[in-house]
C-alpha cells in the first residue's frame, strides 16, 4: 500500500459500537475531525446489541485493574449521559444471592472487592431482608447493590451517534477495514465497501469488539494478544415475571452466573451461560435450557417445567482461555502495539458498556 492519492484525515475510529461511538464522541467534542468506520449495515450490530443492558456498579472486578476503574466512573457517566440525552434507564437495583454456605462465603469477597474499588450503594443483607424485597426468592444471604441499573443500549448508541454528528463528524456504514500499515505520519487504511477508498489518517482507534485483534493484526500492529469467542445464551421467560430487581448468583467460570434481568419494558430474561465457541454463531440450542432451569432453581425454586424459551445469544471478545483468569481490558497505545497514531481496544466484555465513556475519556487522552 502508498499513500499516493489517499485522502487524509485526523481520526478514524473502527467499530460503531458502544465503545466506538462513545470513543468517537469524546475525540469530536474535543475538536477532532472524525470519521467512524463501520463494516455494518447498522450501528452497533454486534456485541452491543446482543448483551443485558445492564449498568453495572463494579463490584466483580480485582482493585486497581482498568475493569474496575473504568466500571466505577463509567457507572455515573452513563447515567449523567442518559439523563441529559433522553435515553432511557432504570436503576432498579440487583440482589447477588447465595443459596449454601459455600456461597455466602463468596458474597463476602464480592463485598469486599466492592468496597476496594469504592462502590457506592453496595450492602450485605439478611436473606429474610431479601426475600421481603423479592418474595419469590430463594436465599441464606444476599448483597444488595442499589447503583445496578438497566439501560436502552440501541437509545444510547444513538444519542452517541448525534452528539458525533452533531459536532462535525460522520459515521460511514458498509466500510470494513481490510488491512492497512502503519506509517511514519499516521496508517493508512484501505476500505472496502460499494465505495472503497484508501485513507492516511493521523490517528487511529480499533474499537471493533470481537473483531479488534484480527483487524489490529491487519494494520500490522504488535502484541495483539490471543483471542477466544466465549457465547452466551440467554433464554425468556413466559408468564408472570417472579422479580423486580435484577437478581444474580454467585459469579461462576467465564461469567457470572446464569441472572435474572429485566428490559425496559419489563419483559423478565435469564443468562448468560458459557459456551466457549470457534466461529460466530448466534443460535441458541433448546437443549441448552436444561442446564438453565437447574441453576435458576437454586434461587427461584417456583420455576415452572417449560417456562424458558429459546431467546437470544451474543459472544464476549475474550482475550483470556477457558482455562485462564478473567483478562483485564488491554487497552494499547503505540508504546505497546509499536505503530505511529494509533490506540487499540481488546477484550472489550463486560463491564464494556458501563465503562463505555470512561474508557472514551482514556483514549482521548492517549490520542492527544
Amino acid at each position: 500500500m502508498t499513500t499516493a492519492g489517499a485522502e487524509r484525515i485526523d481520526c478514524a475510529v473502527i467499530g460503531a459500537g458502544v465503545v466506538g461511538l462513545a470513543v468517537a464522541r469524546a475525540l469530536a467534542l474535543a475538536g477532532r475531525e472524525v470519521l467512524v468506520l463501520e463494516s455494518g449495515a447498522a450501528i452497533g450490530g454486534g456485541v452491543s446489541s446482543r448483551n443485558s443492558e445492564v449498568i453495572h456498579a463494579g463490584m466483580y472486578y480485582p482493585a486497581g485493574s482498568l475493569k474496575a476503574r473504568l466500571c466505577v466512573r463509567g457507572n455515573r457517566l452513563l447515567r449523567d449521559f442518559a439523563a441529559d440525552h433522553g435515553v432511557s434507564f432504570s436503576m432498579c437495583g440487583k440482589l447477588i444471592v447465595a443459596t449454601d454456605d459455600a456461597e455466602r462465603g463468596k458474597l463476602a469477597d464480592i463485598l469486599a472487592k466492592g468496597q476496594a474499588n469504592g462502590v457506592s450503594g453496595l450492602s450485605a443483607i439478611p436473606a429474610a431482608q431479601a426475600r421481603e424485597m423479592e418474595p419469590h426468592l430463594s436465599c441464606t444471604a444476599a448483597l444488595f447493590s442499589a447503583d445496578t441499573g438497566i439501560i436502552d443500549v440501541h437509545g444510547l448508541m444513538l444519542a452517541l451517534q448525534g452528539v458525533v454528528e452533531a459536532h462535525g463528524g460522520m459515521v460511514a456504514l458498509h466500510a470494513p477495514v481490510l488491512g492497512g500499515k502503519a506509517q511514519d505520519d499516521g496508517v493508512l487504511l484501505k476500505v472496502g465497501g460499494a465505495e472503497p477508498m484508501t485513507l492516511l489518517a493521523k490517528n487511529v482507534v480499533v474499537a471493533a469488539g470481537l473483531h479488534s485483534c484480527p483487524v489490529a493484526r491487519s494494520l500490522g500492529l504488535a502484541n495483539v494478544p490471543r483471542d477466544y469467542l466465549c457465547k452466551g445464551n440467554y433464554f425468556t421467560l413466559t408468564g408472570k415475571m417472579p422479580f423486580s430487581r435484577l437478581v444474580y448468583p454467585v459469579p461462576v467460570a467465564a461469567g457470572l452466573g446464569v441472572h435474572y434481568t429485566l428490559d425496559m419494558a419489563g419483559r423478565g430474561r435469564f443468562g448468560p451461560d458459557v459456551e466457549w465457541v470457534d466461529a460466530e454463531d448466534y443460535a441458541v440450542d433448546p437443549r441448552r435450557g436444561d442446564q438453565f432451569y437447574a441453576a435458576i432453581r437454586r434461587y427461584w425454586p417456583g420455576l415452572a417445567d417449560g417456562a424458558l424459551e429459546p431467546g437470544y445469544a451474543g459472544i464476549r471478545p475474550k482475550i483470556s482461555g477457558p482455562t485462564e483468569n478473567a483478562a483485564d481490558f488491554a487497552v494499547h497505545g503505540p508504546a505497546q502495539h509499536g505503530g505511529a497514531g494509533g490506540v487499540a481496544l481488546y477484550g472489550i466484555e463486560s463491564p464494556g458498556l458501563t465503562s463505555s465513556l470512561a474508557l472514551a475519556e482514556m483514549v482521548k487522552e492517549m490520542v492527544a
